[in-house]
């Protein structure tokens, strides 16, 4: 599929998604009429609110902290709340704008090389709805200081706040990445009506399985070694001399470590295993969503693959939530929101782990094409040199 007719489409998405996140952070207020706590409860409508405000244009109560900071009175505080009141409007313009601009790219070049015809639909929806979560969490992150500047604490636990921000707001990604992905890949499937053939890249069994298990490993390493609890406290407790990017270990933990687990201890073994099932679906997702990607692709280049890895994980990662969910379900204590609070945790681990995965698997696959080939080279000249 030519730039041109993939344009449109990972347009369409991007406007979507900025679009339904202003949508929903504009419906945070709905949840402050009356009676809205008596229809769905005061613990769901607090957990919806918290899901809500970091795509809201409204700022919370918080904000107007930055009046106090200063110590002035009168005209002077009111112009600092006005000045902290700008940096929370700056915080979000300068979101809505990089889901956009993260989102559109990356989408143009996932419905170019995966475009959603020949039995490649299902496998486009899921990789640009991986995406548009990874878009969400990363403009976040760009606009983080700017948000946490408004709360008027800056210079205070800096890299802490800073993880804690970036956690923020996934929830409603999730639901409308996928609204977006169904745009996209709708109207991908209408321009690439006309574009001619779409060819499949051709990959040896062998080598394909190769750069799968190579690109899982990668993952591996993250879910079971880094994310095991002595090392995942080892990475959460260091720190720095001072200042401010002191204490990085909660940023650290939060963009390298897929999870965390810990042996049995008291627990019943049936029941850990249980919980175990979680990580086991995750690999075993990223291990055939690996194992495929070469073979949908119409050209398997480095930055494909890297990007297909990333989605890859995620949808993995979802995958596990779900599961967990699932396991968890019985108990509704706190209400159905509460069940679903850790949807959409460790994208950012995803996108770091997943693109060294990506690499991995795309220089193993380079590899081992090019030995099968020089294999099958070898062969056809003994055979022709046979009398």
């Amino acid at each position: 599929m030519t730039y041109r007719r993939a344009a449109i489409p990972a347009l369409v998405g991007g406007l979507l998604l900025t679009a339904l996140l202003w949508w929903a952070g504009a419906s945070a207020q709905a949840l402050h009429l009356p009676g809205t706590t008596g229809v769905i409860g005061s613990q769901a409508a607090a957990d919806l609110e918290r899901w809500l405000t970091p795509w809201s244009y409204d700022p919370p109560a918080s904000v107007q902290v930055g009046a106090d900071v200063s110590g002035g009175i009168g005209d002077t505080a009111e112009a600092d709340s006005t000045r902290y009141l700008a940096l929370y409007a700056t915080a979000l313009q300068i979101r809505f704008f990089a889901v956009f601009a993260v989102f559109v790219p990356v989408a143009l070049l996932l419905v170019r090389r995966l475009p959603p015809v020949h039995g490649r639909t299902t496998a486009a929806l899921l990789a640009v709805w991986a995406w548009g979560l990874v878009a969400g969490t990363l403009a976040v992150t760009v606009s983080a200081p700017w948000l946490i500047a408004s709360h008027g604490r800056g210079s205070y636990r800096f890299l802490p706040q800073l993880a804690s921000t970036i956690s923020s707001g996934r929830q409603v990604l999730v639901a409308t990445a996928l609204v977006a992905a169904a745009g996209t890949v709708l109207t991908a499937r209408v321009t690439a009506k006309g574009a001619g053939p779409l060819p499949q890249a051709v990959v040896p069994a062998r080598a394909a399985r190769l750069a799968a298990t190579a690109g899982t490993a990668t993952i591996a390493l993250s879910l079971l070694v880094l994310s095991y609890q002595p090392v995942a406290a080892a990475l959460q407790t260091v720190s720095s001399d001072g200042g401010l990017f002191a204490e990085p270990g909660e940023l650290l933990r939060q963009w390298l470590l897929l999870g965390a687990w810990a042996g049995p201890g008291g627990a019943p073994l049936g029941g850990w295993l249980l919980h175990r099932a979680g990580d086991v679906l995750l690999l075993a997702i990223v291990w055939w969503a690996l194992r495929r990607l070469p073979g949908l692709l119409t050209r398997a280049t480095v930055p494909t693959m890297a990007i297909g890895a990333v989605c890859a994980t995620v949808l993995g990662l979802l995958a596990s939530q779900l599961l967990r969910v699932t396991l968890d379900g019985a108990d509704l204590r706190w209400g159905l929101p509460s069940l679903f609070a850790g949807i959409g945790d460790g994208v950012p681990a995803a996108l770091t782990c997943g693109l060294v995965a990506g690499v991995a698997a795309a220089i193993t696959l380079r590899v081992a094409v090019g030995r099968a080939e020089t294999t099958a080279a070898t062969a056809s000249v003994q055979v022709a040199a046979k009398p």
